[in-house]
């Protein structure tokens, strides 16, 4: 990986010009978002939420830009350039700045269904190298980071830390050598399932198989504390989140996520793993999705994943796939929700697990409805807004914006180190 050299006066240029920008367009943004589509006020990003979010280190654990890439811009950054507004997309760079990002795990999503045509180690490293690609595309916004201290050193030179996630275990096609392989080119956390079951680890959106990890499946967990790499529980059964905390020695992390309590979903987390988090020294990290964070929402979607699967029986392209997936979502409506239903999950995982275990993790261009005053990635402020408006200090509020994950990887790294 290339490191950019900076003098002082340049960096401190950099933090100041892109602090200039956060401000003034933060304010232009949530100055004219003021009539959403609900009965309920707009929450209102005053200076003193503005202050507070621009000080903090914001770190996000779930973005799916790279898989849009991929479908609607043939991985191409000449045919979509991100340094301008990118319409149909929740992310571009303009927007990362004004939600004052710090730092990104980007996910090196490859679809599940991979399991029956093959191809996913492939497809992963093309989804990895389009990451990294980016990073030296836009080499003014972006550099790769492999640990806590290099998203610090990258934050403070005005920059945007950028991380690789891996979602879904299905990705190393059951090999040990391929996992090491991806810790090898930045890969610092994996998702241990997607939307189905991958021989070694159950989904929490397919049938019962393992009831939780296999022999291999725990080699896997064990292979991750080893290479400091987080284990993700997102996506995976109850069964499996147990069985990863049960193995795990490094904190373990569900990098989009939301309270099961709050909006019954099985891609939510339950009480019991809440606190199990907290013993861990783990973070679950909120998933903005409607269907994961409204209640009402949640019992529309609570067969998404069994519809997914159905339709990409029906559709094996992917362009013909999504459209079905717009025609579902059209017959299937359902509320959107609010930045405040956000808050709600960030609330009861805070009064389960504690302030110390909960994060962000956006899953912008993952998702296809998010909250009023979330629509996409300039939306970060209006949350540190809403904890305001909560009652939580601005201690509080840095540690769920990006300290949380930032300690839970630094003790990956420590744990990683004693086991080598």
């Amino acid at each position: 990986m290339k490191l950019f050299e900076f003098t002082l006066l340049s960096s401190l240029a950099r933090i100041l010009t892109a602090s200039a920008f956060f401000s003034v367009a933060v304010f232009e943004l949530f100055a004219a978002d003021s009539s959403p589509s609900t009965a309920v006020p707009p929450v209102q990003v005053t200076e003193q939420a503005l202050r507070i979010h621009r000080a903090a280190l914001l770190i996000d654990g779930h973005n799916d830009l790279p898989w849009e890439m991929r479908l609607k811009g043939n991985s191409s950054f000449d045919e979509i350039d991100i340094s301008k507004p990118v319409p149909g997309f929740h992310t571009d760079i303009p927007r990362l700045r004004t939600g004052g990002m710090g730092a990104q795990f980007w996910a090196a999503f490859v679809p599940a269904t991979t399991l029956q045509t093959g191809g996913a180690a492939r497809q992963t490293l093309e989804q990895i190298d389009l990451i990294h690609r980016m990073a030296r595309r836009y080499p003014d916004t972006f550099e790769m980071a492999l640990t806590a201290d290099d998203i610090l050193r990258i934050r403070k030179s005005g920059k945007i830390a950028c991380l690789i996630g891996i979602e879904g275990g299905h990705s190393i096609e059951k090999s040990l050598g391929l996992l090491r392989m991806y810790q090898s080119l930045g890969v610092r956390y994996m998702t241990l399932t997607h939307s189905d079951n991958v021989g070694w680890a159950d989904a929490a959106t397919d049938a019962v198989d393992k009831k939780g990890l296999s022999e291999f499946g725990l080699q896997v967990v064990k292979e991750m504390n080893r290479l400091g790499m987080l284990v993700d529980i997102s996506h995976v059964s109850v069964a499996t989140m147990n069985a990863a905390l049960d193995c795990s020695k490094a904190p373990v992390i569900a990098s989009h996520s939301s309270a099961y309590a709050i909006a019954p979903h099985p891609r939510n987390i339950p009480d019991e793993v809440l606190r199990r988090v907290k013993q861990n020294g783990g973070v679950v990290m909120i998933n903005f999705f409607s269907g994961f964070l409204v209640p009402e929402s949640a019992k529309v979607m609570a067969n998404m994943f069994d519809v997914t699967r159905d339709l990409r029986k029906k559709f094996p392209a992917d362009r013909d796939y999504e459209k079905a997936m717009d025609d579902w979502r059209k017959a299937n409506p359902m509320p959107a929700g609010t930045v405040r239903n956000l808050a709600d999950h960030i609330d009861h995982v805070v009064k389960i697990a504690g302030i110390d275990h909960v994060g962000l993790g956006g899953d912008y261009d993952g998702v296809s409805m998010l909250p009023e005053q979330l629509k996409d990635v300039s939306s970060y402020p209006v949350i540190t807004q809403e904890l305001l408006n909560r009652g939580y200090s601005e201690e509080a509020i840095r540690k769920i914006l990006g300290e949380n994950i930032l300690r839970a990887m630094r003790e990956a790294e420590r744990i990683s180190h004693i086991r080598n």
